[in-house]
This record gives structure tokens, C-alpha cells and sequence, in this order.
């Protein structure tokens, strides 16, 4: 065998082994969700014709030519009886594009279409897109929404960035319609944007997270909920703060929507994420919460602390110490939960509608003050106590 076939070959196999390899829960337990040993999308999951020159006359040595360098943060969709992932594929390039993955359990033998996704290209300044959030709409309509990153034209640091939420529409996954960019009039930078499933007043509603800059919050407060009368060309004028920003919790820095709300019996289920500062940089976590099925711009539940942080090899990667998620599935009373870690990977956790509900509105609220805090753990435990006597 030439050079060229023998790594073909071995590449090739490793790569089926990766698609057929069966998924398996972990002994973690916290009674709430259950997560699982493998990763469900890696770089390795790519199909090795995005990544290699199949030519052995052009590539006689089986290099890489367009190397991948990470598949995380994805949208999430069950259709045609699939679940099916719009992840945000990084090549070596640092330049992100969406691809989708399917499979049929939702939890392991995700395996990419033959392309990625090409978006209509009607952004010239746009230099990068990421993160895109899907949202089933009673309108009948899916919709992308995601992260348009531009260059600061106005700034002299070649890092500094314009970020926008970008809006795409499909019926099928397959053919792409681009909306203008969501506006916002009070707020010059918007990241991780999220479009509610249903109409809201007649109008179609946003949760936002507006910002100051690209990195920096600045006066933004938390997330934004806002609405808008027509997706073709969305504007909105006001955006009222939901989930805010508070002061030495895990929001401190910054938070923002994650998957498409979950209709339960009691509210509209949300899965965030929140960020704080460490002294080893900016700690990602998921936390959760409810709106009220009628007014989903009020928060009826919002139980203290994090609902899911990295784990052993979850925290380290390109950008470690992290968990994103901004996809999730409800589908015959389960909810398969896509969430990042590290910025390089993809894993699954998965729960009952039920035990997701009970979690977000029978768990304490955060009591903010070390006091109230011990207060609050005293009289859990004497209620225990008592009950275990």
C-alpha cells in the first residue's frame, strides 16, 4: 500500500469507530440529570473528505489541508424523527461556520451532512458567525439566531469586534433565508439572542443580552426580553431586563439565553448560562429558570446556584473552565440538554420534563448573603433532621 492509502485507511476506520461507538451514562448522579462518558461531536467527528485532499496525486502524503480545530456551541431541533445539531464548527483558521449533525438516539452516532451550512452572503463586513439558537415558531417557520461578529471600523485594535444577532429561517434545515440583523435601539452590541417559540401579544418576542462593547456588558443588565412586529426587518425599542446580573453570584459578569424555552405545566423552562471571574480567568456555568406561560417576560422561578458546571476533562480545552449551551431538545417527555465545554467539544445530559420542572421550581432561590445563606442551610437540615427522626 502507498503512503497515501495506508493513512487513508487507518484515519478512516478510526473515524467509523467514532460514529458507531455506542454513548453511556456516567456514575455522576445529583438526582436531576444524568450525563453521559463521550462527547457526542469532536473534531474528530468531521468527515475526513472537509479535512484532507482525497487526491493521492495532489496529497501523496495524506495531509491535512483545511484542519478543524474545535465543534461545539449548537442549536438543537428534533425533525423528521431525528435530533439534529447546527454546531459551530471552528477551523484551524479560527473562522466558525454551522454544520449539521443528526442521529436517531440523541445521544451518541451524530454524524455530519456531507456539506456544512452555507448562509446567504449578505453581510459584507461580517467576518465571523457563531453559536446559532433554533427556535420552532408558531409561524410555522425554524429560525437561526446567531452571533454576526464584524471588525470595530471606529477602533485602532485590531481585536476590537462588532458583534450583531443575525437571523436565518429554513422549513427544513436544508434551504436558508436571511433576515437583516435583529436592532435593538438602546443597545449597540448584542450577543446570544434568543427567539421565544410563540407570539407574544401578536408580536414576535426576543430575549436579549444587551452590551456596551464585544467582551464588556458594561450597563447591560442581564437578559433582556423585548418584542417586535416583524421578524423581516426587527427592530426593538425596548428591552426589559428579566434575568439580571447580580452582584457575587454566578451572573456577576455577565449572562445570557441558552436554549429555545421548554413549554412545561407550570412555566416556560429556561437553560442559561452565567459568568463570573476567577483568578484563573472567567468561569462559564449553566444555570436555570422559569417565565410565566401567559407574560414570558416574568420570571416565576429561579432556583439558587448552578444547575451544571465542567467536570474533570470537561474543563480543560481552548478556552477552559467552561460550559455553553445554547440548544435542547424536549422530545416523548425527555429533555436532551447540548451543552460546550471548553470551547472545543460537544456533550449531552439528559433529564424528564418532569424531574426539569421540579428541579427549576422547587429548589431555593439564592439567599445573596453569607448569613441567609447558612440560615437558609440550617433550617434545611433541622427539617431533615426532624423528618429522618
Amino acid at each position: 500500500m502507498t503512503e497515501f492509502e495506508t493513512n487513508y485507511a487507518r484515519e478512516q476506520a478510526r473515524y467509523d469507530a467514532l460514529i458507531s461507538r455506542k454513548n453511556e451514562k456516567t456514575d455522576f448522579y445529583n438526582g436531576i440529570y444524568d450525563r453521559y462518558k463521550n462527547p457526542v461531536l469532536t473534531r474528530y467527528h468531521v468527515p475526513l473528505f472537509w479535512k484532507y485532499d482525497m487526491n493521492p496525486k495532489t496529497n501523496p502524503h495524506f495531509m491535512e489541508r483545511l484542519g478543524i480545530n474545535a465543534v461545539m456551541n449548537s442549536g438543537a431541533i428534533y425533525l423528521n424523527g431525528k435530533f439534529c445539531l447546527v454546531a459551530r464548527v471552528e477551523g484551524a483558521d479560527r473562522k466558525s461556520f454551522f454544520a449539521l449533525a443528526e442521529s436517531e438516539s440523541g445521544i451518541d452516532g451524530f454524524k455530519f451532512r456531507d456539506y456544512p451550512i452555507q448562509l446567504p452572503d449578505t453581510c459584507a463586513e461580517e467576518t465571523n458567525v457563531y453559536d446559532m439558537r433554533l427556535t420552532r415558531h408558531e409561524d410555522g417557520w425554524i429560525y437561526g439566531i446567531f452571533c454576526s461578529e464584524s471588525k470595530d471600523s471606529s477602533s485602532k485594535d485590531l481585536s476590537a469586534a462588532v458583534a450583531q444577532a443575525g437571523i436565518v429561517r429554513t422549513k427544513d434545515l436544508e434551504k436558508w433565508e436571511r433576515l437583516p440583523n435583529l436592532k435593538t435601539l438602546r443597545s449597540p452590541q448584542q450577543r446570544n439572542v434568543l427567539l421565544h417559540p410563540e407570539f407574544v401579544d401578536g408580536k414576535y418576542a426576543f430575549y436579549t443580552r444587551p452590551m456596551d462593547d464585544f467582551i464588556d456588558t458594561g450597563s447591560g443588565g442581564g437578559i433582556g426580553f423585548g418584542l417586535c412586529d416583524d421578524i423581516t426587518n426587527a427592530v426593538i425599542d425596548e428591552e426589559k431586563i428579566i434575568s439580571r446580573r447580580v452582584y457575587h453570584t454566578i451572573t456577576e459578569v455577565k449572562n445570557g439565553a441558552g436554549a429555545s424555552p421548554i413549554r412545561g405545566k407550570k412555566g416556560w423552562l429556561h437553560i442559561a448560562h452565567g459568568v463570573r471571574n476567577t483568578a484563573a480567568g472567567l468561569r462559564y456555568v449553566l444555570y436555570c429558570f422559569a417565565t410565566d406561560l401567559s407574560d414570558p417576560s416574568k420570571v416565576i422561578a429561579q432556583p439558587g446556584g448552578v444547575f451544571l458546571v465542567p467536570l474533570g476533562q470537561e474543563r480543560l480545552g481552548d478556552v477552559s473552565n467552561v460550559v455553553f449551551t445554547n440548544g435542547a431538545i424536549e422530545h416523548d417527555g425527555m429533555v436532551y440538554i447540548y451543552y460546550a465545554s471548553s470551547d472545543t467539544r460537544l456533550h449531552v445530559a439528559s433529564t424528564s420534563l418532569e424531574k426539569l420542572e421540579d428541579y427549576i421550581f422547587n429548589t431555593p432561590r439564592d439567599a445573596l448573603r453569607s448569613p441567609d445563606c447558612v440560615k437558609q442551610r440550617v433550617d434545611f437540615i433541622r427539617k431533615n433532621l426532624e423528618y429522618c427522626k
